[in-house]
């Protein structure tokens, strides 16, 4: 039986203890906070082992063993974070669909929604009654995990989970995707209502379960113009991001190739703006502003460098942070299969190792 923790957050918040929470609110930390992206995964022997047993649907289904994968980078990294560890695409199958992982292939939606039609037969997700397995994994976690390492939540923002839905797949040139928006914006802007009030409806449930954070991962957006993005896509994240917001945790806003839409994703919300390694951070957050905290932004394939060169740019990154307060360190998108264990552990300790005033 699931048993929520004591939330929603008090408008009013206690000065939070952990360096990560505190950083997401752009107070002063004693060293810089560091967490991954799929800093649970492939790339370590515990995840592979577990593997060898269950599919990651089948992971995502156990409560236990899904907090048990969480937790594995914790106990092995030292990282200020945990992220719960599940899959964004977990809510289309009571949305109407069918999910599977096929090797070599990713995940793969066999019924493409490519008509007004199609849209209409989903229904939005209700996550207490179609997820719980997932809060019941926060649950878990926050009973288990050390008091200083905050559990995150995430959902994956209307735009990418629609992209996937009308691709059947991950895509290159999206073309059924802008299609969509071209030829029948009247089925897409149907499609993402119904995405965004599940991911709204979703992402509240993690936190009220206890998620101490949140990030919303739009990791396809930046295939968009900034005329599209406005049009057909900001006002469905805004929706998410702020209904988060509005719960007084922070609210990590994550998109790749985004240096074109920096500003209308700030528009949109997020009390924390993620930032890739195709722009330097220090430019991205000028982009940005200072009342906003940034997280990032490392090369993933950085990590695979011998131990100076990472230093290096591990030093890089956090020379452009400055010091300031409301910079999160992490890769600028998800750790890659078969990077090091051994670099990832080493690239923590040079963060927390900075001089920090």
């Amino acid at each position: 039986m699931i048993e929520p923790q004591p939330r929603f957050v008090d408008a009013v918040q206690p000065e939070p203890a952990a360096r990560f929470l505190r950083a997401c609110r752009r107070l002063p930390v004693d060293a810089t906070p560091v967490w991954f992206m799929r800093q649970a995964g492939r790339y370590m022997p515990e995840y592979r082992a577990i593997r060898e047993r269950h599919s990651l649907l089948e992971i995502v289904a156990r409560p236990h063993l899904a907090a048990e994968v969480t937790l594995q980078p914790v106990q092995t990294l030292g990282v200020d974070a945990a992220i719960l560890f599940a899959d964004i695409l977990l809510p289309v199958v009571p949305m109407g669909l069918s999910l599977e992982f096929a090797k070599g292939e990713g995940p793969v939606i066999r019924e493409a929604v490519r008509s007004a039609q199609a849209a209409r037969r989903l229904r939005v997700v209700d996550a207490e009654t179609d997820l719980g397995h997932v809060l019941e994994a926060i649950c878990i976690l926050r009973r288990e995990l050390p008091a200083d390492v905050p559990l995150i939540g995430f959902c994956g923002a209307p735009f990418t989970v629609a992209s996937y839905m009308v691709e059947g797949g991950p895509a290159k040139d999206f073309r059924n995707v802008k299609g969509m928006m071209l030829a029948d914006p009247a089925a897409w802007h149907s499609l993402m209502e119904t995405v965004a009030s599940s991911m709204e409806n979703y992402l509240l449930a993690q936190i009220q379960a206890g998620a101490q954070a949140v990030q919303v991962f739009d990791s396809w957006v930046g295939q968009l113009s900034p005329a599209d993005y406005l049009e057909f896509v900001q006002p469905y994240s805004r929706r998410v991001l702020k209904a988060a917001e509005a719960t007084g945790v922070p609210v990590i806003h994550f998109g790749t190739d985004t240096a074109t839409l920096l500003p209308h994703m700030k528009e949109a919300g997020g009390t924390v703006i993620g930032l890739d390694w195709r722009m330097p951070l220090d430019d991205g957050w000028g982009l940005l502003g200072e009342d906003v905290a940034v997280q990032g932004n490392l090369d993933p394939t950085a990590l695979f460098a011998p131990l100076p060169v990472l230093r290096d740019r591990v030093e890089g990154v956090l020379r452009r942070a400055g010091g300031r307060p409301g910079h999160i360190f992490n890769v600028g998108h998800g750790i890659l299969t078969h990077t090091p264990v051994e670099n990832v552990r080493a690239a923590v300790d040079m963060v927390h190792e900075w001089p920090h005033e």
